[in-house]
């Protein structure tokens, strides 16, 4: 379509309405894909650390008895009068689990953090 010399044309834009911005919180109200992705993200991401934390446990503590096992002069030796085996199980177990409690909390709520940032930025 061709316009004669001097005539001008106008292009419009039609007119929409504009979506509405909905927040990630709704999607995830609203049961949507986009809030099932998110919450599956979440959940991916807190399981990754517990498997971590449950590895973290198998190879400190669960160890222990394989080490016994496979060299039995651990078994008879004492510190202190006591046997290392009882001090290990007895006292050491303590300070490893609090501490992998720590490194758990500490994970998990910065992946909580980081989900709340994700749903306030819209």
């Amino acid at each position: 379509m061709t316009t004669p010399p001097g005539r001008r044309v106008r292009v419009e834009r039609r007119r929409t309405v504009a979506p509405d911005v909905t927040a990630m919180s709704q999607e995830i109200d609203a049961q949507s894909r986009l809030g099932d992705a998110l919450l599956r993200s979440l959940m991916r991401a807190q399981l990754r650390l517990a498997g971590v934390v449950l590895l973290l446990l198998a190879l400190s503590l669960g160890a222990l008895p394989l080490i016994f096992e496979v060299a039995p002069g651990v078994r008879r030796m004492h510190v202190l009068g006591i046997p290392l085996p009882w001090l290990l199980l007895g006292v050491l177990v303590y300070p490893v689990l609090l501490g992998l409690g720590w490194f758990y909390v500490r994970y998990a709520e910065r992946n909580e953090a980081g989900f709340t940032r994700l749903l306030d930025r819209s």
